[in-house]
């Protein structure tokens, strides 16, 4: 690399981090420790100190009720962000809780992430903002239209309203750092990482002519999504990622056979059913090993429904990070598959020189839901001036 790259990439990173607040929990000493060594590593200068539960600690604290959240988090946020303009991303810490019960969005209309919360702040007083009503075989939730869905422009707040929010969270503190640790190691290097798409060849494939899934139909956004999209339809885009990602010379493997693909390293890119592959293997999963930068997302309804060492139930999001991903969406709590990130958009923005945090929300369709994204926000391993 040429010094006058390395000028660039250090100019880069700079402005981007001057776009990021840190929230801490003071009452965490992980939240504390994560906080200091990203904002060492990326020059980031703006925090908010709040105090709440510490969810680094048990299951329970994982949780927090929404009329806590708005005086501990979201008041001391709003009063910050008010005094620094021009934050795009808002980056929380493991110690601070990932879901709330009682808020007027969510699973049942109570339940969202405590992230997808915060990244839709603002939304009530934008006049085109768009309330959704989700609705299948009798599961219901609400939530807001993403105003970032498939964009052809770059993030801001200023244009686009509400913010891009991630987390640095892991089984461990460890795990949690290693998300900055790798991320920037990602800008260093051009990236050779390869894309592994596994598809659930049961279903059959969907539409490809009509990935992705769009909530909008005829220009006006369908307010009440009455069926989950179909299992096909997921498939059909993880097709239509490969077909792209492939066709400008990027290492690209969709496996459309019956098995569930494990035990594969050097990955720049992870998409499949997750627990949800009829053939899962849960040790094959969790030998699944990413470069620096590599992202993943997966098909499973509570992927990121706890942060704290667990066994039993669906594939965690957390096993992902603990092989080396930079990046990586999950859920909360039941999101339906209309909610699960699109890998067609997510992957061509992210190769493209997107941010990890633009990537990720411009290929997701809802927020006050049940996503969370978490990796720096700024992770961007494919920038142009590689």
């Amino acid at each position: 690399m040429t010094p006058s790259i390395c000028l660039l990439l250090i100019a880069q990173s700079t402005s981007l981090a001057s776009r990021v607040l840190v929230v801490e929990n003071a009452d965490s000493p992980a939240s504390i420790e994560i906080a200091d060594f990203y904002m060492a590593r990326r020059g980031v200068k703006n925090i908010v100190r709040i105090r709440c539960q510490d969810s680094a600690k048990s299951s329970g604290a994982e949780t927090m009720p929404y009329a806590m959240y708005l005086e501990a988090i979201e008041k001391p946020v709003r009063e910050r962000l008010a005094k620094v303009p021009g934050v795009d991303f808002i980056v929380l810490t493991k110690g601070i809780p990932i879901r709330l019960t009682g808020a007027p969005t969510g699973v049942s209309g109570t339940q969202p992430s405590l992230d997808s919360t915060l990244a839709c702040l603002g939304y009530a007083s934008i006049k085109d903002a768009i309330p959704v009503s989700l609705s299948d075989s009798g599961f219901t939730g609400k939530c807001w239209f993403n105003r970032f869905w498939n964009p052809t422009q770059r993030f801001s707040h200023a244009k686009f309203g509400g913010y891009l929010v991630t987390r640095l969270d892991g089984y461990t503190v460890e795990d949690a750092k290693s998300l900055v640790a790798y991320a920037v190691q990602s800008e260093k290097v051009k990236p050779s990482g390869k894309f592994l798409l596994d598809v659930a060849e049961g279903h059959g494939i969907g539409h490809v002519d009509q990935v992705p899934f769009n909530p909008v139909v005829e220009g006006k956004p369908d307010l009440k999504v009455i069926n989950e999209m179909a299992y096909n339809e997921w498939d059909a885009d993880l097709v239509v990622a490969g077909q792209k990602l492939a066709s400008r010379g990027l290492p690209t493997r969709v496996d459309r056979t019956e098995n569930f693909v494990g035990r594969v390293g050097e990955l720049m890119g992870y998409a499949s059913w997750g627990s949800n592959d009829p053939k899962f293997d849960d040790k094959g999963y969790k030998m699944l090993r990413f470069d620096p930068g590599g992202i993943a997302e997966t098909a499973v309804s509570t992927s990121a429904r706890t942060f704290l060492s667990t066994s039993g139930g669906q594939s965690l999001i957390a096993d992902l990070i603990r092989g080396g991903a930079s990046g990586a969406k999950g859920y909360c709590d039941e999101p339906l598959l209309q909610a699960v990130a699109s890998p067609t958009i997510l992957f061509d923005k992210y190769t493209r020189g997107w941010t990890l945090a633009e990537s990720y929300y411009a290929a997701s369709r809802f927020v006050g839901w049940e996503d969370i994204v978490v990796g720096d926000p700024i992770c961007s391993p494919y920038q142009p001036s590689h």
